[in-house]
């Protein structure tokens, strides 16, 4: 989570009043949010007290001073929702993307605040926003940079391409010398902040530029802004440039600038838009887009997860106090149904400001929070679906694991991951691509694919024990994946059961009576003659063509689900050959049987 220091004394004006600490406190905890560290009794004389609070890190609004004022006040119903305008409408000023920066960096947003009055702590708050969101939401500058520019010094309308370094020459931020790119990148290379941005751009043939229509340059993103059109405690007007790999979280960043610093404008929160218009697709769009997005949220819902019996109005009066604007609408058929349809759902307006809602039990959680934790009631769930139960594939993997034990046998847990050649070569099977998930980028020849088989696992395990006393008897109830084309997912997870048996002589006859065992707990019969005796059991049959097993001493393992139902193959039975032993440095015999424990479900 973020910690914001914030100036106590202006935080509280404010807010509209003072606060002990332990008030404070509290009033955090019931918004869900953190007072980390007030430094009040720590400050030395001419220092002026911070707060220091921890807030979500998907709440990008409250990333400044602003911001926390803004929604605390909202909460505590001191202040409304506020307003935001587009002045005028229909953008007068173009920011064009060409298409050179498309290999780049090929998104871009702007904005203008017009005749903005800052003081030496609103400024200073100003670019300490811009500093969170480049390292929380843009990732480092990543995915998104800020650009923040004395709009006096510039002249619209403005273009955002991608040049060759040699071509790029300005004084970059507080710098007396001309630089071009590949100069610039040199100068930067030992500085402790910039440093870390260049490889962002470095080996690109181009780089992005911001121009205006005189050629100058603006900013060389996502590394520095230009020394020529730097914001000071004097600009009336600033531009904002955010240029981004990712569209979404690019017109995110610019609707928080605006949102937290339009405060500051000779007329509160009115911002001047931009049309943006991308060369590469021929597109155009305005911004900042400040309309609401629209949510439906059941009432319904959100009282069974609160325990609450509230109409629409009460919930709408909760949501208000997290900036969101709700209102009860009808459903269904209007005209037939409006009696019984009414406030059976919400019309939620999410402000720009709460970029964080995206589902509906984001919309829960504020109702919740506004509600106050401390006063939902301790309740029981009523209905059956709400009462925890294990899985029935685990529940038959318990009973197989007791029923492992009590032969005398030891569970393992290996890895589901492991290298193709312990899952085919090792074990002298071919990969035919129809049967193992592979990972795409393995970051080790350990990990390449899912298993398809237990028989890695434990046989990895006997090699490391190997020092341990004979016979070493081990086995596991675990998933494997398998592919199939015909699921949407392309795999699926199988619950099976393996055991294995180590020691100097190991015969069929040791697995076969533990899978006996097996069977006979889970009140499956043994059939003598399944070409004649239909009922419901299980048999094994040679084998000859899995390489895994000793030649002639492997099995299928079949089994008939139900009274003259279908014969499947649920598993292998037999002795290992010692090739596969040898392949993984194990110098004894082994017997091994494994089947798919889903069969009884």
């Amino acid at each position: 989570m973020p910690t914001i220091a914030v100036d106590k004394e202006d935080l509280f004006g404010l807010l509209g009043r003072s606060y002990t600490t332990e008030e404070f406190d509290e009033l955090c905890f019931q918004f869900g949010i953190e007072l980390d560290e007030d430094t009040t009794n720590d400050c030395q004389a001419g220092e002026r007290p911070q707060l220091k609070i921890e807030v979500p890190a998907n709440r990008y609004d409250m990333l400044c001073i602003e911001g926390i004022a803004q929604a605390l006040n909202e909460f505590l119903e001191t202040a409304e929702a506020p307003k935001y305008t587009l002045n005028p409408p229909k953008p007068e000023i173009t920011l064009t993307i060409k298409e050179s920066t498309f290999p780049v960096r090929q998104y871009a947003a702007s904005a203008i605040l017009r005749n903005v009055s800052f003081n030496q702590r609103t400024y200073d708050s100003f670019i300490t926003l811009q500093d969170k969101l480049h390292t929380n939401l843009c990732r480092n500058r990543t995915l998104v940079a800020i650009g923040t520019h004395d709009l006096d010094t510039l002249t619209p309308p403005f273009t955002y391409e991608a040049l060759p370094p040699k071509d790029i020459k300005f004084k970059p931020l507080n710098q007396s010398k001309e630089f071009d790119g590949e100069e610039l990148m040199v100068f930067y290379e030992k500085d402790k902040n910039l440093s870390k941005y260049l490889p962002i751009i470095r080996d690109s043939p181009v780089y992005p530029v911001m121009l205006d229509s005189k050629r100058t340059v603006a900013s060389l993103p996502p590394i520095i802004n230009s020394d020529h059109s730097k914001i000071t405690l004097n600009t009336k007007n600033v531009w904002i440039d955010v240029t981004g790999t990712d569209k979404t979280k690019t017109e995110i960043v610019i609707n928080q600038l605006v949102a937290m610093f339009s405060r500051y404008s000779a007329t509160p929160f009115e911002i001047e838009p931009l049309q943006i218009i991308s060369e590469h697709n021929g597109q155009t769009r305005v911004t900042p887009n400040i309309t609401p997005r629209k949510m439906k949220t059941d009432i319904s819902y959100i009282n069974s997860c609160l325990g609450l019996d509230y109409t629409g109005e009460q919930i709408a009066h909760l949501l208000k106090k997290m900036s969101l604007d709700a209102s009860p609408s009808v459903g269904g058929e209007e005209e037939k149904k409006a009696e019984e349809n009414k406030n059976s759902t919400l019309d939620v307006k999410i402000p720009i400001t709460r970029s964080d809602i995206l589902h509906q039990c984001d919309i829960m959680e504020d109702a919740a929070i506004a509600y106050g934790y401390d006063n939902l009631k301790k309740t029981k769930p009523t209905g059956e679906s709400l009462i925890a139960a294990a899985l029935p594939v685990n529940k038959v993997a318990d009973i197989l694991r007791l029923a492992s034990s009590q032969a005398g046998y030891s569970e393992v847990m290996p890895l589901t991951l492991c290298s193709h050649d312990e899952n085919f070569g090792w074990l002298r099977v071919k990969d035919d691509g129809s049967k193992a998930v592979k990972l795409e980028n393995p970051k080790t020849i350990e990990y390449q694919v899912v298993r398809t088989t237990l028989l890695p696992g434990l046989l990895k395990t006997v090699k490391e024990n190997r020092k341990h006393s004979l016979p070493i008897r081990v086995f596991e109830c675990g998933d494997i994946v398998l592919k199939n084309a015909d699921l949407e997912r392309g795999a699926f997870n199988q619950r099976n059961w393996g055991a294995l048996y180590v020691g100097k002589a190991s015969g069929f006859e040791y697995v076969q009576g533990l899978l006996g065992k097996i069977m006979q707990t889970m009140r499956t019969p043994w059939i003598e003659a399944p070409s004649t005796d239909k009922r419901r059991g299980y048999w094994i049959e040679e084998d000859k063509e899995n390489t895994t097993y000793f030649d002639g001493r492997g099995a299928r393992v079949l089994f008939r689900s139900k009274q003259d139902g279908e014969v499947s193959e649920v598993g292998s039975i037999g002795v290992l050959h010692p090739e596969v032993m040898n392949n993984f440095d194990i110098p004894y015999a082994a017997s091994y049987v494994e089947i798919n424990a889903e069969i009884y479900l």
